[in-house]
């Protein structure tokens, strides 16, 4: 088994959105455009199994001081595989690398992310601009049942 993790590319879109249409669907990861995947195609990274899209994530910056792991999927067929797990780790090297402080997640999956020592926050402590310019898209907007939790490098 030959697994590949790389920075996605434009051409890679149109598989992605396949592989999160589900997810997308029943509200646990919100709709991403192929308009704006393209225009934040720098902030995805992929993984391969055998030469198939396996998973994805972006890390999206915030702020000069923060960012979030966003858009995080696994195929179900790869599950168990960790591949989730080195996605996220991906992205908190990608993190180190340009200087950011924190690293954000809004999730349905906590213990996921505390096993990767991210922490449970207030959801009241989030940037403005992350509720109004995302959160506002959401399915279950205004009534958020997503857990938020940070890491901090």
């Amino acid at each position: 088994m030959e697994i590949k993790f790389y920075k996605a590319r434009v051409k890679d879109i149109d598989s992605m959105q396949d592989l999160v249409k589900e997810e997308v669907d029943s509200g646990t990861i919100l709709l991403r455009t192929v308009d704006e995947m393209a225009t934040t195609i720098r902030s995805y990274t992929c993984v391969e199994v055998d030469g198939k899209l396996a998973g994805f994530t972006a890390l999206h910056i915030h702020s000069p001081k923060l960012a979030e792991v966003r858009s995080l999927i696994v195929h179900a067929k790869f599950r168990g595989l960790k591949l989730g797990k080195k996605l996220v780790l991906e992205c908190i090297k990608e993190a180190k690398e340009m200087g950011l402080k924190d690293i954000l997640s809004l999730t349905y999956k906590k213990g996921f992310f505390e096993a990767l020592d991210f922490v449970e926050i207030n959801k009241d402590d989030l940037p403005d601009h992350k509720i109004w310019a995302d959160c506002i898209r959401c399915k279950h907007f205004p009534v958020c049942d997503e857990i938020a939790l940070l890491y901090t490098i």
